[in-house]
């Protein structure tokens, strides 16, 4: 029995030591009896040919597309194939330290309906938070933040589903942004539990500087033609494309051409964005600055474990 009715889906690809820290950390929950699905994204050799040989805590299945599409893709599948009604969503390299972060985040979501999505705060694996700038808000205290960080999130299926999920044309990164201010203009709000920690230790198998620098830029944009209203657009394209280059040499990535590549993908995308394009209200917009601002304080329900300071 699912006790806390809650699908934990982790997606992977060719990072096997991670994936098993990740699924032997799910011991802790092991009591809630949660439903395991791993994403696998044409890993080599695939992952289940691990997975089987590891004597984990709980039965996972896996599900894999040998075409690579992206962890993106695996969100989305993971969330249609959940049974249960809320879905962890994890990276590989991320980890759980203990139940209470999940309990708390499962009492939010329970016993606030306006909450679709529920932010955790990254820590290293000995519980040591990382620095405010890489959580989802600054501070200790609960409340409404504009976006989770993708590496750990716990969602309300049927609300992900009914707003369409990812944009799977994303393919990588900038996605949460996209995700959230949609759920703003649907009337819901992220919460962040900055007491709620979750191991996160990048694995950087597959990690690239210039195709983090590109599809951040080339999603920003995209980001803002499907949701930004069209006066917004004159000016915030040419800023969001300024960012790259400011990027560029800030982290000196040698990327002569990103430019292009990002102009060429945003003129392949034209016709999607131009079908799928739905903008967001100005309230929406509003409402997303004024929590990248300052986020708005947030008493959690009772039962969660972490009570406002």
């Amino acid at each position: 029995m699912n006790a806390a009715g809650i699908t934990i889906g982790i997606t992977t690809r060719d990072r096997p030591e991670a994936l098993e820290r990740c699924l032997r950390s799910l011991a802790c929950v092991s009591h809630l009896s949660p439903e395991v699905i791993v994403f696998d994204d044409a890993s080599s050799p695939p992952a289940d040919d691990h997975v089987t040989r590891w004597n984990l805590p709980l039965p996972v299945r896996v599900l894999r597309d040998g075409r690579a599409p992206g962890y993106i893709v695996g969100r989305n599948r993971l969330v249609r194939e959940a049974s249960a009604p809320l879905v962890l969503l994890m990276d590989d390299d991320a980890a759980l330290i203990g139940s209470e972060a999940v309990a708390s985040a499962v009492a939010t979501l329970r016993g606030d309906a306006r909450v679709a999505a529920v932010a955790f705060a990254q820590c290293d694996r000995h519980g040591s938070r990382w620095d405010d700038a890489m959580q989802p808000a600054p501070g200790r205290a609960p409340g409404y933040v504009p976006s989770f960080i993708g590496f750990a999130h716990l969602v309300r299926r049927e609300t992900f589903v009914a707003i369409g999920g990812y944009r799977e044309s994303f393919e990588f990164y900038g996605e949460e942004k996209d995700l959230c201010l949609r759920l703003i203009d649907a009337g819901y709000r992220t919460g962040y539990l900055p007491d709620a920690l979750v191991i996160h230790e990048p694995d950087q198998a597959g990690r690239s500087q210039q195709r983090y620098l590109r599809y951040v830029t080339r999603n920003d944009c995209l980001n803002a033609l499907y949701n930004d209203p069209l006066s917004r657009l004159a000016w915030i394209l040419p800023a969001r494309l300024a960012i790259y280059f400011r990027m560029r040499r800030a982290w000196n990535v040698d990327d002569p051409w990103g430019w292009a590549w990002i102009l060429w993908e945003l003129w392949k995308n034209a016709g999607r964005v131009w079908r799928d394009r739905k903008p967001v209200s100005r309230a929406t917009v509003a409402t997303w600055k004024q929590l990248r601002r300052c986020p708005e304080p947030y008493a959690p329900p009772p039962g969660t474990l972490f009570p406002e300071p």
